[in-house]
């Protein structure tokens, strides 16, 4: 019989959205019946301690991992990757990297050439959307490929009751800083009959460069559970953009959207609110299918777009974000790739 496993890590926090990504999906392997063959979940950022606790982990992996296990790895791990794929093989047992982030786009650490060498060490992959499976398909992985879609988001928090408001509230999260998405310098372009509230850090500075005749409300860096319950009171919709642009998604942060699925788009969905996307995102095409927001080629068109929505498509974008939302909480996309993953190998 197959046993799920999995390796907990130490984390520098519980709040950044990588971080609590990956301990959501720890928690929803545990709730599966799958087994930590590493350390406790800790978190800290001493980097001696951090190295120690995980290289401890892998060392405890090694000393538990049985024949006929299949382990998770929450990609990309910042160390030991190939080591614990090695050991696994090695033992019998049989390897699944879900992928969060590709190194070469993200950090541009790593060329493509040398991620998909390493990725070679896992014996299958969890791709974060279809799009990212057709690039290391086009970039000759030879591992089965499944794709997750958007990520789960665990919660206990409840978003308020959905309003259409005549003037539609545009909410905007995450890390805001120029480099990342410096187009919000040209929101005034786009907010005609839109409020525009933003949530995370900012630098005073450059708070000062926003657009002074656009209606924006700056709110700083909440909490997941605090956001759910606020933004569904403030906003109408969730924005996914990067880039310097608003013409397009553009540079390293704006084209990593044609590939990813960012974590903000199921925290906006946990709040209630329906997306805005970029009709080049590799979500894109999943917010058409589930009725989940609308997809647009520029900025510059939202608010003639947002003007030509009736009540009862607002309505059914509202249900059909509820509808996600209740699966992300019981995190049925991870438990569904895993099932699919246990079924092909049981075959």
């Amino acid at each position: 019989m197959t046993r799920l496993c999995y390796i907990s890590r130490r984390y520098p926090d519980r709040l950044s959205a990588g971080n609590k990504a990956k301990s959501d999906y720890e928690d929803i392997l545990a709730s599966m019946g799958a087994v930590n063959l590493g350390l406790k979940r800790s978190y800290g950022r001493g980097k001696a301690a951090t190295f120690f606790l995980n290289l401890a982990g892998v060392a405890r992996m090694a000393a538990n991992i049985r024949s006929g296990d299949l382990i998770l790895l929450q990609y990309p791990v910042k160390k030991y990757f190939s080591l614990i794929c090695r050991i696994a093989r090695m033992r019998g047992a049989a390897t699944v990297a879900f992928i969060h982030d590709l190194g070469s786009f993200r950090r541009k650490k790593l060329t493509p050439t040398k991620e998909i060498k390493r990725l070679r060490h896992a014996d299958r992959i969890i791709a974060a959307t279809d799009a990212m499976r057709r690039w290391l398909i086009g970039h000759n992985i030879d591992r089965p490929v499944d794709v997750l879609g958007l990520h789960d988001f665990l919660s206990d928090a409840q978003p308020c009751a959905p309003t259409c408001s005549q003037n539609v509230r545009l909410i905007y999260a995450g890390s805001l800083n120029l480099r990342k998405n410096s187009f919000l310098l040209q929101c005034d372009k786009f907010t005609a009959g839109i409020s525009l509230t933003l949530f995370g850090n900012m630098s005073v500075d450059e708070q000062k460069l926003l657009p002074a005749n656009a209606k924006i409300t700056y709110r700083g860096f909440i909490p997941a559970d605090e956001f759910i319950a606020t933004a569904s009171a403030e906003g109408d919709f969730g924005l996914v953009w990067d880039g310097d642009r608003i013409d397009t998604c553009s540079g390293d942060f704006g084209e990593y959207l044609a590939l990813n699925a960012p974590h903000k788009a199921s925290l906006y969905i946990r709040a209630g609110l329906p997306l805005i996307v970029w009709a080049g995102a590799a979500i894109a095409p999943v917010v058409a299918e589930k009725g989940i927001g609308i997809s647009i080629d520029t900025l510059k068109e939202l608010p003639e777009r947002l003007a030509a929505l009736s009540d009862g498509e607002r309505c059914s974008m509202n249900a059909a974000v509820r509808r996600m939302a209740a699966e992300m909480v019981q995190g049925h996309a991870m438990k569904s790739a895993i099932a699919r993953a246990m079924a092909e190998i049981k075959e």
